[in-house]
């Protein structure tokens, strides 16, 4: 274990990426300790990617994609304007509404950010908010993206820790969507005290009928992927693929803003960033794999039951850990590193597969906002040229909303527990 932390530690100072930092340690571990079993590592690498449920992953990525590229983003925003827009600092409200919607749609945090961003932060700019609230309101708000279903890192998690993809996205649904709220109050009340301005509109029959009418196509997907997946009509992968499909066929013949010339571009972007995941996933396999070598999970499970430590005590210490990992460690090698050390753990005192589930994506969404790490501030600070630090400094009073809500995903085993039960 020795040889296998200080690689890793070694290589992460260098500054070599965390998924081949792992795959370097697992292999200088397995050279050293267990050297007759070189000749498997190829297929343990393979035998990591090799799953049937992993097909959701390119699948749900293109279809966020089509979605973002059929001008979806616009129409969710004038969607939201004609409920909070009038409202002081309308325009924030509709970023938090507009990422709650968006969220559902994409399944990531990042998309979240880069597609509503893109629109948001410069129309509030010009609308007389500072850019620094303009881009903190945006990163923090697409932290929903990750926690409302579906969503990618969810997928993963299920993935490893073998839980069903559809209890998971209905434990999640409550937590996002609190989330949701609380940033919308939080926005309404800073942006009260910082005078910020109200959008001039005229709400008629009409507007709202329009408006729906308009996006009502984008709204009803994320019901239309998750519930297929809910009431067993599909799996996740063939709901992914549905999905796609539909993303598409809206894209290109109904709202026909999705050019068909983009649509191999499209594809080729999903497949890279989702082969990506793959590589992480296959290379942090041998770091699985070394751990029940190594018998870890089974012995922090026992030191942790061993030290009668109370299951809220013990959860909380598992908040901070993730949290901590989180402004670190990307969002997906974080959870294939902790989820086999932490969830026997959990499951020995008693903490359900799903809840636990829900508190790590959440916990890690946190750090995509923190840096130095942080996906999402590197994507608003190419938007909007300010620092990550600035950025992280204007969206800190949102992520109150995160912390509140992971307490009570801590605290109260129903909020992600009540949904799945009704349908499960």
């Amino acid at each position: 274990m020795l040889i296998l932390l200080c690689s890793l530690m070694i290589c992460l100072l260098l500054g070599v990426p965390i998924a081949y930092s792992l795959g370097v340690s697992g292999f200088l571990y397995f050279l050293f300790v267990h050297p007759e079993l070189l000749t498997v590592l190829p297929q343990r690498l393979f035998a990591g990617m090799d799953s049937y449920a992993m097909i959701a992953l390119p699948l749900f990525i293109l279809m966020g994609l089509f979605m973002n590229s059929g001008g979806v983003t616009t129409r969710l925003i004038n969607f939201s304007m004609i409920f909070v827009g009038r409202f002081r600092g309308g325009l924030g409200a509709v970023n938090v509404m507009a990422s709650m919607i968006f969220g559902g749609i994409s399944g990531s945090s990042v998309s979240d950010t880069a597609s509503v961003g893109a629109v948001l932060i410069p129309e509030m700019v010009k609308k007389g908010y500072t850019p620094q609230f303009s881009s903190g309101i945006t990163v923090a708000s697409s932290t929903m993206g990750m926690i409302i279903p579906p969503s990618v890192p969810m997928i993963i998690y299920a993935l490893v820790s073998e839980e069903s993809v559809g209890q998971l996205f209905m434990g999640s649904l409550i937590p996002g969507v609190l989330i949701g709220v609380l940033m919308l109050g939080i926005t309404l009340v800073y942006s009260y005290i910082k005078k910020y301005p109200k959008e001039e509109i005229v709400l008629t029959r009409a507007l709202v009928v329009e408006r729906t009418r308009q996006s009502i196509l984008a709204i009803i997907m994320p019901a239309f992927v998750v519930g297929a997946v809910v009431f067993g009509v599909a799996t996740a992968t063939e709901s992914a693929g549905m999905g796609a499909l539909y993303a598409f066929l809206v894209g290109a013949f109904v709202i026909r803003e999705l050019d068909l010339k983009k649509v191999p571009e499209l594809m080729k972007s999903a497949i890279l960033t989702s082969s990506t995941v793959m590589i992480i996933i296959a290379l942090s396999q041998l770091y699985i794999w070394i751990l029940a070598l190594e018998r870890i999970p089974q012995t922090v499970a026992a030191f942790v039951t061993g030290l009668d430590m109370p299951t809220l005590l013990m959860l909380l210490v598992l908040d901070i850990i993730i949290i901590v990992t989180g402004t670190f460690v990307d969002v997906s090698p974080a959870i294939l590193l902790l989820t086999p050390v932490f969830l026997p753990a959990a499951r020995a005192v008693g903490v359900d597969g799903i809840q636990f589930g829900v508190l790590l994506i959440s916990g890690l969404a946190v750090g995509l906002v923190t840096p130095p790490v942080g996906m999402c501030l590197n994507v608003a600070s190419a938007i909007s040229k300010l620092g990550i630090g600035t950025i992280f400094t204007a969206a800190a009073p949102f992520l109150l909303a995160n912390l509140i809500v992971l307490l009570l995903i801590t605290f109260v085993p129903q909020v992600t527990l009540w949904l799945p039960s009704l349908f499960y």
